[in-house]
């Protein structure tokens, strides 16, 4: 059986609005194995956001817990979340979110860069991943002389630079003309398969049933598996 990268044992998140408490999901249970693509679908309010920003790191849950490599997020101090996220965690958004004012190959390297890696190790790597992806002719171009679908790849490459366990790709395909959304559904179909790295969409695109491994709905404050 494949390796679990992550994992939601009972995870709850409520909000005070002053007076009430108001629940967004409830003892949400979810794991994710290695080389696998995986959709969590929901309607905009859903929650999906708050979510997704649990399984990073990025916000807390009220009660449970999520689970990266069996590490466990709430145990961990605020400098340590900090370091596992950019090591262990590569992030595609809708919105690729580049850096308008450095080149293809800068933005990917940005990442190593961060984690104090040197600048020729970067700079090579970012160039395989950048031909990975279909980019080998545009290392010198910035953000803004990018196609969507180019900027996209672009990101893909960032998200990968330090071999992450885990991408979470926040509506990536929703920026996108339906050819061009084909074109990045497929390169992370084969970025899978190839680096047997998992992937977590989170999107409101049902088309996402077609090609992932497993989808799960996220409704009323529950999770539940519709494919896989």
């Amino acid at each position: 059986m494949s390796k679990t990268v992550l994992e939601c044992r009972d995870l709850t998140k409520h909000y005070n609005d002053g007076k009430h408490s108001v629940a967004v999901f409830e003892s949400i249970q979810f794991f994710l194995r290695k080389g696998e693509i995986a959709a969590i679908v929901g309607a905009s309010g859903s929650g999906k956001t708050t979510l997704l920003n649990m399984l990073a790191g990025l916000d807390l849950p009220t009660s449970g817990d999520v689970f990266l490599h069996d590490a466990s997020w709430s145990s961990m101090k605020d400098t340590v979340r900090s370091k596992t996220r950019n090591s262990s965690l590569g992030f595609v958004y809708q919105f690729h979110h580049l850096l308008p004012e450095f080149s293809a190959l800068e933005n990917v390297m940005m990442p190593m860069l961060i984690a104090n890696k040197s600048r020729k190790s970067a700079e090579q790597k970012a160039k395989d991943l950048l031909t990975k992806v279909g980019l080998s002719e545009r290392y010198n171009h910035r953000p803004g002389q990018l196609s969507g679908g180019e900027r996209q790849r672009v990101a893909i490459a960032r998200a990968l630079i330090n071999d992450p366990l885990l991408v979470l790709m926040d509506e990536p395909t929703g920026n996108l003309d339906e050819t061009t959304a084909t074109e990045i559904k497929q390169l992370v179909k084969t970025l899978a398969n190839e680096l047997n790295m998992a992937f977590l969409i989170v999107t409101h695109d049902e088309s996402m049933f077609d090609w992932v491994n497993s989808v799960y709905r996220l409704k009323l404050g529950k999770l539940h598996q519709e494919k896989g």
